[in-house]
C-alpha cells in the first residue's frame, strides 16, 4: 500500500525552493511500462504527461528533451534545430549520473548536473502537465508556464508520432 505521503526528492526541493506550486501524483510503476501506464492510472491524457529524457550530443555533452508521452523525438530534427551534428538518448548508467536520477524517475527538475533543457514547443500550449518528480511512479502536476520559469527551456519543434510511421 503506498503512503498518502508524496516522496521528497531532489525535483521537489527544487520545486519548493523556487515556490512553484504542484499537485503530487504517485501510481503503481512499472518496468518498461512509460507513459502509457502512468496516464492509465492516473486517469489523465497521455499527451499531458511529459517524457524527461536525457540525451547527448556528438561531443557527449548532456542534454535534456521534455517531449509529450505520447510522441517521440525525431533526434534528426531536434539536432538539426539545436546546431549539433547528432543527438542520441544516453545509456541508462550514463543518464543517471548526469541526472541523478534512476532512469524511469528522471525529472528535469533538481538535476545533478545542469543541463540545457529543450522542451517540445506544443507541451507549453497545454493548461496543466505532469512530469515525473523525481521518483519511480510518482509525478508532479504543474503549469507549463510554472516550467518555463524554473528551467528557461529552449522550445523546439521534434516530435514524431510514437510508434514510428
Amino acid at each position: 500500500m503506498k503512503s498518502e505521503h508524496p516522496p521528497e526528492t531532489p525535483a521537489t526541493r527544487f520545486l519548493h525552493r523556487l515556490g512553484i506550486a504542484h499537485s503530487n501524483h504517485l501510481y503503481a510503476y512499472e518496468e518498461r511500462g512509460g507513459t502509457r501506464v502512468s496516464a492509465r492510472e492516473l486517469k489523465v491524457d497521455e499527451h499531458a504527461v511529459i517524457k524527461t529524457l536525457i540525451m547527448e550530443d556528438e561531443s557527449a555533452k548532456p542534454l535534456i528533451v521534455l517531449m509529450h508521452g505520447d510522441r517521440t523525438v525525431s533526434t534528426k530534427e531536434l539536432a538539426r534545430q539545436i546546431g549539433c551534428k547528432k543527438v542520441e538518448p544516453c545509456k541508462p548508467e550514463t543518464a543517471n549520473r548526469h541526472s541523478g536520477f534512476l532512469v524511469g524517475g528522471t525529472s528535469p527538475f533538481g538535476t545533478k548536473k545542469k543541463m540545457p533543457v529543450y522542451v517540445e514547443k506544443t507541451i507549453l500550449d497545454l493548461p496543466l502537465i505532469y512530469i515525473n518528480g523525481g521518483r519511480r511512479g510518482f509525478l508532479v502536476g504543474i503549469r507549463p508556464q510554472d516550467l518555463t520559469r524554473a528551467l528557461a527551456p529552449v522550445t523546439v519543434e521534434a516530435a514524431a508520432q510514437a510508434g514510428g510511421g
